[in-house]
């Protein structure tokens, strides 16, 4: 993915506030709360947070490790058969391979230097929060430079990115009677098998605290504006590449609808009925459901170089909203699917950057947009079993 762009022409812009409207309650069916639920829901992202290590060291992990946790367990939680261990498992391989940050390595990649990463290494040829290696067939530099890429080749399973090959942790029989530090080493196959099981409380730690009330996290620092958003660091096109044609521009024009002159605070994305919806970028859910005008509708907020930003996306398809307000989401998961409600005349996905937040008017995105990169149908990933609901 390419590096996020702050355009100064978007931060300068001052938005005007159109006022809260009422959330509709997101829906479920009956039954289903308590296996989705056990997994775990991140839904706040500490400044920092301390934790000790199974033989009694203690560490202290900041928001940009956090971050890439959440990644990781909003990832896993959306795919079926990791559960709440597939999840410990998996953050303990990631504090053992790179205490959770994302590392380039130029020595054997140095095109991995133009995508956003935390450090530099030079361990083989890895990359990434797994160190995931190429060579191996992970993937190739762009897709392991990648975040959520690298969450889904490690859970891999029916819905991974490598068909079983390198195999991730739902490729391999039986791992769940497994002690987790060697289901952890199953898959990442190290040259020093015993370093997974250290990291296990801290694996405990994190997650307890991304996927529980704040109050009740202990060692993490107070609350602060934005300490709930994970760090946008990536943008991403909002609809896969070659899925869209824009139909229509940021600005005035005849609202093809209601027949008036108006500002146009977005631009029209035509796209078939059921073409996956992408999160521009990592933050929060603020909104998921029903408005006038925009039909189905998600917005969600992110945190941009310390400003808060929103994207809205509007007229999804009746059934096609798979986030809840209060959600985490990873640049790129998808979030939703193109439709038709509202004032429309045809499937299509409005979008809108807001600078500011939710409640603010959405302001020309075409910068936002160039610097995004596009994913590939084939590399998104569907929607998880569970239901869109926040603990």
């Amino acid at each position: 993915m390419k590096r996020l762009l702050l355009l100064g022409a978007v931060i300068a812009v001052l938005a005007v506030p159109l006022g809260v409207l009422p959330l509709l309650a997101p829906t479920m069916t009956p039954g289903t709360a308590a296996s989705c639920l056990e997994a775990g829901r991140v839904v706040h992202v500490p400044q920092e947070l301390a934790a000790t290590t199974r033989d009694g060291t203690g560490v202290k992990l900041n928001h940009t490790q956090l971050t890439h946790a959440a990644t990781i367990i909003t990832t896993g939680a959306g795919i079926d058969g990791v559960g709440r261990d597939g999840l410990v498992v998996a953050l303990m391989a990631g504090l053992t391979e790179s205490r959770l940050l994302m590392y380039a390595n130029t020595d054997a990649y140095p095109d991995s230097a133009h995508y956003p990463h935390d450090a530099d290494g030079s361990d083989h040829d890895s990359l990434g929060i797994f160190q995931m290696r190429p060579a191996a067939g992970w993937g190739t530099v762009a897709e392991l430079m990648d975040p959520t890429y690298q969450a889904r080749a490690f859970f891999g399973g029916p819905t991974g990115p490598n068909a079983g090959s390198p195999r991730g942790l739902l490729d391999i029989a039986d791992w769940a009677p497994l002690p987790k530090g060697a289901a952890a080493q199953a898959v990442e196959v190290s040259a020093h098998p015993d370093r997974y099981a250290t990291w296990e409380p801290v694996a405990e730690t994190i997650l307890n605290a991304l996927t529980g009330p704040a109050s009740s996290a202990p060692g993490t620092s107070a609350p602060t504006v934005g300490s709930t958003l994970p760090t946008a660091t990536t943008t991403v096109f909002p609809l896969p590449a070659g899925t869209w044609t824009r139909t229509s521009s940021y600005g005035m024009r005849l609202n093809p609808v209601l027949q008036i002159w108006q500002v146009h605070t977005g631009v029209d994305l035509a796209a078939p009925t059921g073409t996956p919806v992408l999160a521009t970028a990592a933050g929060q859910v603020a909104f998921a459901g029903y408005r006038t005008g925009r039909g189905n509708q998600i917005v969600l907020e992110h945190l941009v170089g310390g400003q808060l930003m929103g994207s809205s996306y509007g007229h999804l398809r009746d059934g096609g909203i798979h986030v809840a307000t209060g959600d985490l989401v990873a640049a790129g998961q998808q979030i939703g699917e193109v439709g038709s409600t509202g004032n429309s005349t045809g499937p299509h996905l409005h979008f809108e950057i807001r600078p500011g937040g939710t409640n603010n008017t959405g302001v020309d995105p075409d910068g936002w947009l160039a610097s995004a990169a596009e994913i590939t149908s084939a590399n998104v990933a569907p929607p998880g079993p569970c239901p869109a609901v926040t603990p």
